[in-house]
């Protein structure tokens, strides 16, 4: 239980601090930091779920995130589990090439989906526990 509390603290800080990159002006520096941020924070929120599931019991099957994505769905924990699995696939696409075309892509889909579903998540957990 601790290591999730722990976990769910740092999804939130990580949460905020992508919101407040997602704030400024649009440009290369600021694409590239989103883009690391968003990295780190999709890192941190399926790892989250990982723990909230083996809390409740939940630990058969659930080594990849695809796996945990989907065992987060059926358990309600998220909603949109076809949104969850492109954010999975977006952030997938960032580790293995850099081009800028796909990069400006992902990065509007962070901003106008990603984020949210992060912030989602957040909630789900604060009245959870």
């Amino acid at each position: 239980m601790r290591r999730f509390e722990e976990r769910k603290q740092d999804l939130l800080n990580a949460t905020e601090r992508l919101k407040e990159a997602l704030k400024q002006e649009e440009n290369d520096i600021v694409i590239d930091c989103v883009l690391h941020r968003f990295e780190f924070t999709f890192e941190l929120a399926w790892k989250t779920m990982k723990d909230f599931l083996e809390y409740n019991g939940i630990s058969e099957n659930i080594g990849s995130p695809r796996e945990i994505l989907r065992r987060a769905f059926e358990s309600h924990l998220i909603e949109d589990g076809e949104e969850w699995i492109d954010m999975m696939l977006a952030r997938n696409s960032l580790s293995h090439l850099y081009d800028e075309e796909t990069s400006r892509k992902i990065y509007k889909e962070i901003k106008e989906k990603y984020i949210k579903l992060l912030e989602k998540l957040n909630n789900k957990f604060e009245t959870l526990i």
